[in-house]
């Protein structure tokens, strides 16, 4: 045998006996598992890195998991749902231990369906730095708890990894595209928040209204209590919702954090094609004179603000 081929068959014997564990998600994962599932996972799979993104970490948290706060993937204070550079986020991961092939569970505290979108923009957002294998804790570190499964308040650790990440914009939509999108009217663009702010009856940021042409899926419709609600309701819902399929569906919010659960929801447990999450949303949006739908007169606006601020007042 020639000496490049003897080396190129060493090359693949060596490549065939690799494990299976450096390029494959460990038996059983998918994006969202129930506390058992993990539990499960962990026993057998070591290499598995849970981090724990909201709540109180010294307080309790999975064995071995890592501390790793939501505000650490966040933008700046201004415009809290933009897009850290590669520069700030890629010390966090390689803190946290964590390569291109690590699987990676990310655990909220629970509270409320907003807190999952902490944990859905984290995962959007390791995703978009190729970490290929990303899961959540359906119901989060209460519900772990709650099925009485190991708790610890030892602060764990880990040793850094190099990786190097690059970002990735398949599941990203810029403000400048959502400009070109909303000009031709090619996308499905969804507002993930509560009917009164898609309305324009409230807003927390910016002006009150929509994008134009935007139609409403509130990203707690998916849960009961704190929970996702089982993939058959899931799809009942999607099924059900007024716009059709478009050849790009965008999800938004006020700061991408609500719109992450929808992100979420639609790409990675439905699978719908060309699912993006626009993570400045209508903070940015908002910003300057764009396009915009279900916007109240300025008396009225005023009106809306008064009476809410009254109302808590008198706490009603």
């Amino acid at each position: 045998m020639r000496p490049l081929m003897r080396f190129q068959s060493i090359v693949l014997f060596f490549l065939i006996s690799l494990p299976l564990s450096g390029f494959a998600a460990p038996q059983g994962w998918s994006p969202l598992l129930e506390p058992a599932q993990l539990k499960s996972i962990l026993d057998s799979n070591p290499e598995v890195r849970v981090i724990h993104v909201t709540g109180d970490y010294a307080a309790g948290h999975i064995p071995g998991a890592v501390a790793a706060p939501y505000p650490q993937f966040r933008g700046p204070q201004e415009n809290p749902g933009a897009v850290l550079d590669i520069s700030a986020l890629t010390p966090v991961v390689q803190r946290l231990g964590i390569t291109a092939t690590t699987p990676v569970a990310i655990v909220h505290q629970g509270s409320n369906p907003s807190d999952f979108g902490a944990a859905a923009r984290v995962y959007w957002t390791l995703k978009s730095l190729g970490v290929q294998d990303l899961t959540l804790l359906n119901g989060g570190f209460n519900a772990w708890n709650a099925a009485n499964l190991p708790v610890s308040t030892e602060t764990a650790s880990v040793a850094a990894s190099t990786f190097t990440p690059e970002w990735n914009n398949d599941w990203r939509v810029t403000t400048a595209e959502v400009e070109a999108l909303v000009a031709d009217g090619s996308a499905r663009l969804i507002d993930a928040r509560p009917p009164t702010f898609f309305e324009g009856l409230q807003a927390s940021t910016g002006r009150p209204g929509t994008i134009k042409g935007a139609g409403n899926l509130n990203f707690e419709n998916w849960f009961e209590g704190s929970r996702v609600k089982p993939q058959p309701q899931v799809s009942s819902i999607l099924a059900s919702y007024e716009q059709g399929a478009a050849p790009i569906t965008v999800s938004f919010c006020n700061t991408g954090h609500q719109a992450a659960v929808n992100w979420f929801v639609m790409s990675e447990l439905q699978g719908v094609p060309n699912t993006r999450l626009y993570a400045e949303s209508m903070t940015e949006w908002s910003m300057e004179d764009r396009p915009m739908d279900n916007q109240p007169s300025r008396i009225k606006h005023y009106w809306e603000m008064t009476t809410d601020w009254f109302s808590g007042l008198l706490g009603s």
